[in-house]
Formats: C-alpha cells, structure tokens, sequence
C-alpha cells in the first residue's frame, strides 16, 4: 500500500477527491517516461486525505500557500496487485474500442484520469 503523493495538478487532484471511492480499480500509468503507457494494476485502499508533502518546507512538493488547516492537496492511499507488462500509449491508441479514453484525448496531459467500465476491460484484456 502507497500513498499517492506530490500530485499538484487541480483536475488530478479532483478527480482524488471527488470521483476515486474505495475499492476502485487503479491502472497504475508511467507517464513522464520514454515510453509512457499502464505498467500495473492497484485498487483504492484509503480515500482522500491531506498529502502531508505540501506542508515540508524540504519537500519539492512543498506548497507555501497551503496550510494544515486549509490543505490544497490531497491524495488517496493505493494497493498495489500486480505489474503487468508494457501497455504502451501507442497501443493504447491503436485499439478502436479505446478512442473515449481520456487519457489519449488530444491535449490531455494527466495521468490521473477517470477510466469508465468498457475501457477497463478492454485494457484488462489486453493486459492478458
């Protein structure tokens, strides 16, 4: 189990708040990398709460504006199952059925995203 920390993007952080419920399925997605795509699954395991790295002044997620008691970030706690292979961001794209996916919308730069039923188990099948 991790925490999801350092994420400092406001519609990332919403989606955290607001839209990510216990239980909930993670594709665990590299995206500041060479070649970006989903590299493992998680599951929500603690919803969202103060990401206590916007308060250490030696952190590089330090958020001088933010204050214990008015936090601009939070973030949910992940379990980890299992890596899985490489799905690429190309062979994501490749898929027809996958062309909703926010993630591959044009000009979409987050990696925290909401993935609705029929894209999960089209990814999951792919992920087999």
């Amino acid at each position: 189990v991790v925490p999801w920390y350092g994420v400092r993007n406001y519609q990332a952080r919403n989606y955290m708040r607001d839209d990510m419920r216990l239980g909930d399925g993670v594709l665990f997605y590299h995206s500041s990398c060479a070649e970006p795509g989903v590299v493992g699954l998680a599951k929500v395991s603690k919803l969202a709460y103060a990401d206590a790295t916007q308060f250490d002044s030696k952190s590089k997620y330090h958020d001088p504006k933010s204050t214990p008691d008015k936090p601009r970030w939070v973030h949910v706690e992940v379990a980890i199952e299992r890596k899985t292979r490489l799905l690429s961001l190309a062979q994501l794209r490749e898929h027809p059925g996958l062309g909703e996916l926010i993630i591959l919308k044009k000009g979409n730069r987050l990696s925290i995203t909401p993935v609705n039923v029929e894209h999960w188990a089209i990814i999951s099948k792919l992920l087999k």
